[in-house]
């Protein structure tokens, strides 16, 4: 029991030091943001290549081409989405589209845990035991109708469109991002992509629905603009 309440410690502490950094170089101005978005992309890139190391031994500079589609392409739409942060979301200024992606990416997994802890049944696959079709269908579904929800009442004139496709297109290729990380670590051999967050993990393990799910929901705001 001491064990686990010093695990528990540690894991909200790291929590707590990872929202305040994330907030600070989300809403802290340019400089800040650059920085922050520099910090993801190395450290996604670094854990990456030792996930690559693990999996193909000596060959495995041959398949370091990938992380540019997985890492490199979704932080560059990650920029652009701040950069165009004046009209992607109906011209509401700010950090609008990042935000309303990272909080659907949040809400979505934190109720497919729930939902998936009070109901799940039928296993998501067996990359991920824990995962059920329960929780990520019920997962999905709340942070669409929340964040969809929000953004009608506190954002208008944002059209019904952009308000539900944003958090379904994040719930939906968040998942599929944190299973094709969860595949990586499977071949790879091990539990944590890295562990520069005690009791939570590394980089990707943090960031990999993000990854997924930046550059179609950039793609989507755009088509929408023109």
């Amino acid at each position: 029991m001491a064990l686990h309440r010093e695990t528990l410690k540690t894991r909200s502490l790291t929590a707590a030091v990872f929202v305040v950094v994330m907030l600070g170089g989300l809403l802290g101005g340019r400089w800040p943001f650059i920085a922050l978005m520099t910090l993801i992309h190395f450290g996604c890139w670094y854990e990456y290549l030792k996930l690559q190391k693990h999996i193909h031994g000596g060959s495995w500079m041959r398949e370091a081409w990938l992380g540019i589609v997985y890492i490199s392409a979704p932080i560059a739409a990650l920029v652009l989405l701040y950069h165009e942060a004046q009209t992607p979301v109906a011209n509401h200024p700010g950090l609008t589209p990042i935000l309303l992606l990272i909080a659907s990416i949040w809400i979505n997994d934190t109720m497919a845990y729930i939902v998936g802890s009070l109901i799940g049944k039928t296993p998501l696959s067996p990359v991920s035991p824990k995962k059920t079709w329960e929780g990520t269908l019920g997962g999905a579904l709340l942070a669409v109708l929340l964040v969809g929800g929000f953004t009608l009442w506190q954002l208008q004139p944002v059209t019904i469109l952009v308000a539900f496709t944003l958090p379904a297109l994040a719930a939906s290729l968040g998942t599929i991002g944190d299973l094709y990380e969860s595949s990586l670590k499977r071949r790879a051999g091990v539990k944590d992509s890295g562990h520069f967050m005690p009791g939570h993990g590394g980089f990707l393990d943090r960031f990999d629905s993000l990854l997924f799910a930046s550059v179609p929901i950039w793609l989507f705001l755009w088509l929408v603009q023109r």
